[in-house]
């Protein structure tokens, strides 16, 4: 299989596999408290990665780390997988997955004002037109009418908080890119989260888990926190079309939906439907104003 043709089938597995985690997530929210969903899923994606360490012959990197990078993975892992997982969990505890799962996505127009404000850049007009587009989907999918009940503004304000961390996370991990490779950096902030998540179920015991919880929680451990990130950074490396594979990642949304439809039982709102295709057109276009503003700068 030539390597173009290697990076499309590991960009669609990564799309299938993020579209399935809304619903597992409702799923084994329904058997099993945040904090062992959370503490299950992580260990199983540390193991997924420790796997890949092996199999890519990473290990000899963590010997070439200084104490600071230890320390600055030792913090990129409380952002993420332990924060980010904490606050996007109880954010599916409180809200519909049709809800939760596209504000979460706002998390690179949070990522790009971040960037804004830290490198001292100002965002163009036509910048902030594109995230007023993002947030008029949010805007239309959290009043959405339609959903049975009254919309948790502590879930959306959870959803919020998950989508700011996540961006966090990408700024913290890309100042370390250019020390380690991604292998190792994926393998060092899942070794030290299942060392935070280890502590704290120390100070406060984990209840029962099922057999069926055991099982969801590995499933979102490999198909949300391991195997897509595997996946998808091979595919950016092997690909010589790069825009392709990121543009493919916008269908995890849009299936993301069918999925909570076919097996939550959710009725998807055409609010829904028009509100994540404001936010994604509106990342779409900021992604592109950025790129083209870069060149120019250039």
């Amino acid at each position: 299989m030539k390597a173009s043709s290697r990076a499309i089938v590991l960009a669609a597995v990564t799309v299938l596999s993020w579209s399935t985690v809304a619903t597992a997530f409702k799923i084994t929210l329904a058997s099993m408290g945040v904090r062992e969903m959370i503490s299950v899923s992580v260990f199983s994606a540390f193991v997924v990665h420790a796997v890949w360490m092996t199999l890519s012959r990473s290990w000899g990197e963590l010997s070439r780390l200084s104490a600071k990078m230890w320390l600055k993975f030792a913090l990129l892992g409380l952002i993420a997988p332990v924060s980010y997982y904490f606050v996007l969990f109880e954010a599916y505890d409180h809200l519909p997955a049709q809800i939760a799962q596209p504000i979460n996505y706002t998390w690179p127009i949070i990522l790009s004002v971040l960037i804004a404000v830290i490198d001292r850049r100002p965002v163009s007009a036509s910048g902030y037109a594109a995230m007023a587009v993002s947030l008029a989907g949010v805007a239309l999918i959290s009043l959405g009418g339609g959903v049975d009940g009254a919309i948790s503004l502590t879930g959306i304000a959870l959803a919020f908080a998950s989508a700011l961390l996540w961006a966090l996370y990408w700024i913290v991990n890309d100042s370390l890119k250019s020390s380690v490779s991604e292998t190792t950096s994926l393998f060092l902030t899942f070794f030290f989260g299942t060392i935070y998540l280890a502590a704290m179920s120390l100070l406060r015991p984990l209840g029962p888990i099922a057999s069926d919880g055991l099982l969801a929680g590995c499933y979102i451990g490999i198909f949300e926190m391991g195997l897509p990130f595997i996946c998808f950074g091979i595919a950016l490396r092997t690909t010589d079309n790069p825009a392709l594979v990121n543009q493919l990642c916008y269908l995890a949304p849009f299936l993301s939906l069918f999925f909570v439809a076919l097996f939550v039982g959710e009725t998807i709102m055409p609010s829904t439907y028009i509100g994540l295709i404001l936010i994604v057109g509106g990342i779409i276009c900021n992604r592109y104003l950025t790129a083209r503003n870069r060149l120019q700068h250039t």
